[in-house]
């Protein structure tokens, strides 16, 4: 059952992508010929107005045909009064970044519901000290709660460790001790660790361990969390195209690339706890997955199209139909072999989690 709502989830975050497309093509007078979520063998259709909407058996994508353009063959071009290609540049990027623009307003929406129903996050409370850091040195101990940090009040770990490395030198601390307020002043020491890729790197730290049973509530009022929203979208999309740079550069290995399974085996997994605040912020990252992915410049997705638009803008004309051809033919092989790739990965990880031999 889990499996199904993930794909439920997938779903639906592809229609919110296939709409934005839908509803700006319409704007601009496009006629839409077909709305289509899933491939293959179409299992539901139904005709509403001038467009056929249908739901395939693979529910694993989705499409807008728009007419007269064409992904398989771009050459095909039809040049009618309501067809894509009659509208200028402008309109037709207008159009592609409406898919990928949806996705970023709906995992928006959703972060800003999470922040606003709030949810349990580790405290400020330490359960340990290092010796021989700036925390033993300050004589911060065990039991101390950190309630502020150069004035900020910090009620949670990641706010907290967040103000101490921006701190340019030294950090000032209150700290709530036996019922009464303390005020230790200490230098944080920059330390070896690892960032998120594994890579090594130093980071200031003031050497304290977390109480990991000591937990708070954080919610935040409506216009907090429209604005701590666009900060999470903004960091997240960031995060994504971030850790494809790494992938590039080899610091990201290539067997930790995921595809479709990945999205649906971690959508399932945190169904199946009952967790839907987690299984919201799971579906607003992918959200947001989807929608910078859809802008990469391959011209198989949405960041191609734009790339010939920009072309035509900047050129004054449109790119040659057989140079058109050969990119998008290579942008298919492209995107085909990193799905390929994904899938692999997907199914050795699955095939690791059950002990099959591979």
């Amino acid at each position: 059952m889990s499996i199904l709502f993930a794909l439920f989830i997938l779903s639906v975050l592809i229609f919110v992508h296939e709409l934005g497309h839908f509803l700006a093509a319409r704007f601009f007078g496009v006629h839409v010929e077909v709305f289509s979520i899933g491939f293959g063998k179409r299992i539901l259709t139904r005709k509403w107005g001038a467009t056929e909407f249908s739901l395939a058996i693979i529910p694993l994508g989705g499409y807008v045909r728009m007419k007269g353009q064409d992904d398989i063959d771009p050459t095909k071009r039809v040049y009618a009064p309501d067809s894509y290609n009659s509208l200028s540049p402008y309109r037709r990027i207008a159009i592609l970044l409406a898919g990928p623009l949806f996705n970023f307003l709906m995992a928006f929406a959703l972060f800003v519901m999470l922040n606003f129903i709030g949810h349990e996050t580790l405290g400020t409370k330490i359960k340990s000290v290092t010796p021989d850091s700036p925390a033993m040195l300050a004589q911060l101990q065990e039991g101390d709660i950190i309630v502020t940090v150069d004035g900020i009040a910090v009620r949670d770990f990641a706010t907290m460790r967040e103000a101490i490395i921006s701190s340019a030198s030294s950090v000032t601390l209150d700290v709530l001790r036996e019922g009464s307020v303390q005020i230790f002043t200490l230098t944080p020491r920059l330390t070896d660790t690892t960032s998120m890729y594994n890579e090594p790197i130093q980071q200031p730290m003031i050497g304290i361990h977390m109480d990991g049973n000591y937990t708070v509530f954080v919610d935040h009022s409506v216009i907090d969390s429209i604005i701590l929203a666009g900060v999470q979208t903004y960091n997240a999309a960031f995060m994504i195209l971030e850790g494809l740079q790494k992938l590039i550069e080899g610091i990201v290995p290539a067997k930790e690339l995921g595809g479709v399974i990945s999205i649906v085996d971690i959508t399932s997994q945190a169904s199946s706890q009952g967790n839907f605040l987690f299984v919201f912020f799971i579906t607003a990252m992918i959200s947001v997955n989807l929608g910078v992915l859809n802008l990469l410049p391959i011209p198989a997705l949405d960041g191609g199209h734009i790339m010939f638009n920009l072309y035509e803008l900047i050129a004054r004309r449109a790119p040659s139909p057989n140079v058109m051809l050969n990119i998008t033919i290579a942008g298919w092989v492209l995107l085909l072999s990193l799905m390929a790739l994904g899938l692999y990965n997907d199914i050795n990880r699955l095939l690791d989690r059950l002990g099959t031999p591979w």
